[in-house]
């Protein structure tokens, strides 16, 4: 056989392998067309009743005492509706690496949960909802178009992705986000293109829907030396053990309310009712909501040094009960207060403490490095990012196998290069 047929044969198994990866590309991007608009849609309509009823509750303050029977509210609608026991989020990430499968009412649900919890005054965000209404969606699409099961996995990726950017308006976050956290030290990179146009289309939906992107100013920040990047890694170091603090806050409340109170009505009620008397005897409502109005003055200098630990307080106690929402956006506000007061004892100013500390929280909970350093690039602009990445660095080093989602599986030590197979807690 001569060269030149050798040569022939290698060109033609070449042009073959294109023609397969730009038929996969096709398909995927088709597909991502078909998860981002309506995701896009959905999470724009979900974008504007969350702030239509946060406004509401800040100008009628005396909702608040109606927590209580909005938690029984949503605790029947998820107990009528058979998904009493529904892991949340959890259940969508389990869904990603398993046969498990996503039921389609988990979006309605989760809808009107986290709406309601927001009118109400319960301490929770919006990306969990995000994550759940948005993979639950894309897992139906999947069924729709009779994709096998690695398939339907990737598309429920793009419906987090989309979901994710429509209500953050942070495309590549999402997308990223998306594909690290569900496996800590594997990427789903399989997952890149469609997630990646699923997110751009979702947050393209939201904006033209009048839905504005998350981003906040951050006043001075320091130049890049070797005093700066000491100062950004014990902000990494302290909020590592704030990260700890956090999940272990979430998991246990959860954990002891339903032993108390395992009736889920009754545990709504009362979670609903601390809260609200919290509220009353505290004299404000800084901490009911998701918060982003105290995020941004901590990140102008303005917190109050115990404002974290009520964020968590008051968020625990929120989700332990059944209420609905995510944990993202208090991660934010914890972050942003805690570093704000503690930037300023290593040197920092507090604003750009603040930054640096919704960044390392952030990566401290989830285990997710990379997409913490693209949310810095997406919310704060890019300047300072050396001294993010060395914030998220030294946090995910050391906050240990802690994280919000007990679903999410770490493959790989942060401490050595070695397998391991654990459950985050």
């Amino acid at each position: 056989m001569s060269r030149g047929t050798d040569k022939r044969r290698g060109f033609r198994s070449a042009l073959a392998e294109m023609s397969h990866d730009l038929r996969i590309f096709l398909k995927w991007t088709g597909i991502s067309v078909l998860c981002g608009l309506p995701v896009g849609l959905v999470g724009a309509v979900f974008h504007h009743l969350v702030e239509e009823a946060t406004l509401f509750r800040e100008e009628h303050r005396w909702i608040i005492w109606l927590l209580p029977a909005a938690g029984v509210l949503i605790a029947w609608l998820y107990r009528a509706a058979g998904m009493e026991t529904d892991g949340g989020t959890n259940t969508v990430l389990s869904s990603v690496r398993s046969e498990k499968e996503l039921r389609f009412r988990t979006a309605p649900l989760i809808f009107a949960g986290t709406v309601l919890t927001h009118l109400f005054g319960g301490s929770a965000g919006r990306e969990g909802a995000a994550l759940q209404l948005g993979g639950s969606i894309g897992a139906q699409l999947g069924r729709w178009l009779r994709l096998d099961s690695r398939d339907r996995h990737i598309i429920t990726l793009c419906g987090m992705s989309a979901c994710f950017a429509a209500l953050f308006g942070t495309p590549l976050t999402a997308a990223f986000f998306a594909m690290e956290v569900v496996s800590v030290g594997l990427m789903y990179y399989t997952a890149i293109v469609p997630c990646l146009f699923s997110a751009l289309i979702g947050a393209g939906i939201a904006g033209q829907l009048g839905a504005v992107p998350t981003s906040f100013a951050v006043g001075e920040i320091p130049a890049l030396s070797l005093a700066s990047a000491a100062q950004a890694a014990g902000m990494g170091i302290l909020c590592a053990g704030v990260s700890i603090l956090f999940c272990t806050a979430i998991h246990m409340t959860g954990h002891q309310m339903k032993k108390l109170l395992p009736n889920s009505l009754v545990r709504a009620a009362a979670g609903g009712a601390l809260v609200a008397a919290a509220a009353f005897l505290l004299g404000t409502t800084d901490y009911n909501g998701a918060g982003m109005d105290v995020v941004a003055r901590a990140l102008a200098g303005e917190a109050r040094p115990e404002a974290f630990l009520l964020k968590i307080l008051f968020t625990a106690v929120t989700l332990g009960a059944g209420f609905r929402g995510g944990e993202i956006v208090p991660v934010f506000f914890a972050g942003a207060t805690f570093g704000c007061a503690a930037g300023p004892l290593l040197g920092l100013p507090a604003g750009f403490g603040g930054a640096l500390g919704i960044a390392a929280l952030f990566c401290g909970v989830v285990n997710c490095p990379l997409s913490s350093l693209l949310l810095c690039l997406e919310l704060f602009g890019g300047e300072g990012m050396p001294l993010f990445a060395v914030a998220i660095a030294v946090s995910y080093l050391l906050s240990g196998y802690f994280g919000l989602y007990s679903s999410q599986r770490f493959y790989y030590s942060k401490t050595e290069q070695m397998r391991v197979r654990w459950s985050a807690w």
